[in-house]
């Protein structure tokens, strides 16, 4: 199949796997009336992972929508990583994914196999998560576009959100970084094999096992007591932008020592190389003001922590005397979870990254 058709031609090279500048967005949704709803447990206030919405007192539905152009050659591939990061999004709230519907835009002229393969690679990972995909929509486009809504279960008492950081806490991210620069690279023709075999690895591998090496800690803690205190997984605004929002929400500084993050074969050689997507410059505009790099950070450094991620891992904020439990908890699932940084007192400014 990918000898025959490049799903990724007809991508933009700025970057399909990209959000909507967060900047816009968040001007946006100023303006929108307010709804309220006692049920809404977690709404788009502080830009969270995914909706919660309170059903009993011991049950809740957790919501989400992902959907994106294509970011690898191979139908099949597309399909896994779209299917993979939609269900991120739960599994970064603490929930159990149940059901999925497909959002499915795709250009008439390519051939019915190749939707075929892109459907079937997502079913895969819905199977392998225990989802199960129950219909849809398509639509026609000129560019194919891919992903899934997806809805889980919770106690609305172990919702995950990416508030709540404390001072003090330690910092993990449980998945390497450089999707977004090695995708630009793809595009572009300059990627090496061994660089996309890594990333799409990285990309198709659920989040499911950090998120259970996290309940384990969580749920082994008395209660009242819980050390996982937030969460969220590491997408479209890349790491510094998630942890703005982790900061913001939470009404905290971090800091982040970018010598200890996992970075994916090739993404620095990628960076060095000038791969950078529109997102990451849009992303660089969201955390200007508030980021601040030690002059001695390599420019190529400074732009994989902006570098916007597909399926990217989960960035958790725990009381450091769980930290210990939490890496034996990961590496007995083979998950790479990285102590990256610390939550401090909030000054200025937001983020420092040394």
């Amino acid at each position: 199949m990918a000898e025959t058709v490049r799903l990724t031609a007809t991508a933009k090279a700025a970057g399909c796997a990209a959000k909507l500048s967060p900047s816009i967005l968040e001007n946006v949704l100023k303006r929108l009336p307010v709804q309220h709803d006692p049920n809404v447990l977690v709404g788009f206030e502080t830009a969270d992972d995914a909706a919660v919405y309170r059903l009993t007192p011991d049950l809740a539905l957790v919501q989400t929508v992902d959907f994106f152009t294509a970011i690898v050659d191979e139908p099949d591939l597309f399909g896994q990583v779209a299917a993979t990061n939609a269900l991120s999004d739960v599994f970064a709230m603490g929930g159990r994914p149940i059901s999925a519907l497909t959002i499915v835009a795709f250009p008439p002229a390519q051939p019915p196999e190749v939707l075929e393969e892109v459907l079937r690679g997502g079913l895969t990972k819905m199977i392998e998560a225990n989802c199960t995909v129950v219909g849809g929509h398509s639509i026609r486009d000129d560019e194919i576009k891919f992903g899934y809504a997806v809805t889980g279960l919770i106690h609305p008492e172990k919702v995950w959100r990416n508030v709540g950081a404390r001072p003090g806490d330690t910092l993990i991210l449980t998945k390497p970084l450089g999707t977004g620069v090695i995708a630009t690279a793809l595009k572009q023709g300059k990627a090496e094999p061994e660089w996309v075999a890594a990333s799409v690895a990285s990309m198709t591998r659920l989040n499911r096992d950090a998120a259970e090496a996290l309940h384990e800690i969580d749920d082994a803690a008395p209660a009242g007591a819980r050390p996982v205190h937030a969460v969220t997984d590491v997408t479209g605004f890349g790491l510094l932008g998630h942890s703005r929002e982790m900061a913001i929400g939470s009404g905290v500084s971090i800091r982040i020592d970018p010598t200890r993050i996992a970075y994916l074969p090739g993404a620095i050689d990628a960076a060095r190389g000038g791969f950078l997507s529109g997102g990451l410059a849009n992303n660089r505009q969201f955390v200007e003001g508030c980021a601040q790099f030690a002059p001695s950070i390599p420019e190529e450094f400074r732009s994989l922590l902006l570098d916007p991620q597909t399926s990217g891992g989960l960035l958790a904020s725990l009381a450091p005397e769980a930290v210990p439990a939490a890496l034996a908890a990961f590496n007995r699932r083979n998950v790479p979870g990285r102590v990256i940084g610390e939550v401090v007192a909030k000054r200025s400014p937001l983020i420092e990254v040394s």
